[in-house]
């Protein structure tokens, strides 16, 4: 593996030795991945891009949200959900439930971590993964930023000749 010090005038920062997978994302996926490691003795590294846990369920869904399947069906490996919650639970329980499950399992994520490149060197076989002040590296890498981090617009033909602004509902 090159060392970071050979990268540094093309990357100036901190460069850091991860042990175990790199892990993006903070939400339940990600969180469960950094736990089920952790009950094996396998130490990672999460990383963030808001400053706490689960931020799509804080911040993109509505309050009155509550989970559409039964909460049994729902729980994270490892622990489940209280059994006082009710059987369906609400927004605000379930990010309860994310914030207990991560301090349960000592999962601290690298808050305001947003990834910028992930590379995989065929040379050293490592993964070298950029923040905005940081590099990271280890052999295994994880993506768990969940299936609505990013809003996507679909290419509809004739949407060139739609004369008002296409958003998406993740911009309301």
């Amino acid at each position: 593996m090159d060392s970071c010090k050979d990268h540094q005038q093309e990357w100036e920062s901190k460069c850091l030795p991860v042990h175990g997978p790199i892990i993006v994302g903070a939400g339940p996926s990600g969180l469960a991945a950094a736990a089920c490691l952790s009950q094996q003795g396998v130490p990672s590294v999460v990383l963030e891009r808001s400053d706490y846990v689960a931020s799509l369920w804080q911040h993109r869904t509505y309050d009155r949200l509550k989970l559409h399947l039964p909460k049994k069906f729902c729980q994270l490996p490892l622990l489940g959900f209280p059994e006082d919650f009710p059987k369906y639970p609400t927004k605000q329980e379930f990010i309860c439930y994310m914030e207990s499950y991560a301090a349960h399992f000592s999962i601290r994520p690298r808050s305001t971590k947003a990834v910028q490149t992930a590379e995989f060197d065929s040379g050293s076989g490592f993964w070298r993964v950029k923040t905005q002040d940081s590099e990271y590296i280890s052999r295994w890498f994880i993506v768990a930023t969940g299936e609505n981090a990013e809003p996507v617009i679909s290419d509809v033909p004739g949407i060139d000749k739609f004369h008002s602004p296409v958003v998406h509902t993740s911009g309301l």
